[in-house]
């Protein structure tokens, strides 16, 4: 009898190239490498069957430093040709790698219509507010005020929202992580079980040009009272449950309560269900410094995948018929092209 071979589960180690990983000593990429490389085994995936997508910019680098299929493609155009990718083999994992210049500047309209469709597939978003591969011009997501090379006097800009970008888009998953936070791999799995593009915004430092930007919120010292990470069934509380997120019936917005004794119910803060798309679109426009900054799964409604649907339609098509090519090309107007020599 022939004996079974056991299948070994991976390791972190075999998700790593043996690629020089070139970041600034510093970069929040490298974290999210890590974060990443560590999750894959606890996904029951294999290298052989995973593909990584970037565009252009310094997490585009990415594909090069994990072991797996990948494609270094041009700007913005990630999500087309992960589309591609992904129609052509169903079956692949496929992530997406991008920046917030990148993804929402010259890529933007490739992102939103990746997202409508609605692409089984994993969308990481690098927000680091700056064009770091092109030395530090402000970028979509940059904020008012910001002094860059290409904004001397401060942008002028209304900063872009990747997460309101992406729901109003239509995608069906949005959430948010931090480059260096312990929670991010439990973000990419959540993003990694849903069926369709799961669209995740990771807030990364970029030490050379927009350092400490999210500090804010990120910095140890400001977590508890910046941060509210959610969790579906849970109530939505931070400052180590003293204060709340709670609706204002009047207005139709979100505010900040106290919570007395731990009373959270009677300070009428909100149970996180990430199947309420309201509820999220209002996380995510949350002012910051007013509010914390909204973090963890945000949305999570699951429907019908493009490449599915895909699928499905040429199967449709294809039923009781019989491929052949020739009849194909010959189909319509044919000629034949005379073999002999013409004669003047």
């Amino acid at each position: 009898m022939n004996e079974i071979t056991t299948i070994r589960p991976s390791t972190p180690k075999d998700w790593e190239t043996d690629q020089e990983v070139r970041w600034c000593p510093g970069c929040g990429d490298y974290a999210i490498l890590k974060a990443v490389q560590r999750t894959m085994p606890e996904l029951g995936v294999a290298p052989e069957n995973t593909v990584f997508v970037s565009g252009i910019g310094c997490s585009s680098r990415f594909p090069y430093y994990m072991e797996t299929y990948g494609f270094h493609t041009i700007h913005g155009r990630a999500p087309a040709v992960a589309t591609g990718v992904k129609l052509a083999n169903p079956e692949l994992d496929v992530w997406i790698i991008t920046g917030d210049g990148d993804a929402l500047s010259i890529g933007g309209n490739h992102t939103m219509h990746l997202l409508r469709r609605n692409l089984d597939c994993q969308f990481l978003l690098f927000n680091n507010e700056i064009y770091g591969l092109t030395k530090g011009q402000y970028s979509p997501t940059s904020r008012e005020g910001t002094r860059s090379p290409s904004t001397p006097f401060g942008s002028v800009d209304h900063p872009a929202k990747p997460c309101a970008f992406a729901l109003g888009a239509g995608a069906r998953f949005v959430a948010r992580g931090i480059d260096v936070h312990k929670n991010l791999p439990s973000v990419l799995k959540a993003a990694h079980a849903h069926r369709g593009a799961a669209f995740v915004e990771i807030f990364q430092n970029c030490i050379v040009y927009n350092d400490e930007v999210f500090e804010p919120f990120t910095a140890k010292p400001n977590a508890a009272l910046g941060q509210l990470w959610v969790e579906h069934g849970q109530p939505m509380l931070f400052a180590g449950g003293a204060k709340g997120i709670a609706l204002d019936r009047e207005r139709l917005t979100l505010k900040v309560v106290d919570v007395a004794d731990g009373d959270w119910q009677g300070a009428g803060v909100i149970v996180h269900n990430v199947t309420n798309r309201a509820i999220a679109h209002m996380l995510v426009e949350m002012p910051f410094g007013p509010f914390p900054m909204a973090l963890g799964v945000l949305y999570d409604d699951p429907a019908p995948t493009f490449e599915s649907a895909v699928a499905d339609q040429n199967r449709a098509a294809s039923e009781g018929k019989t491929a052949d090519l020739q009849k194909l090309v010959s189909k319509g107007q044919t000629w034949m092209v005379d073999k002999e020599p013409h004669k003047l």
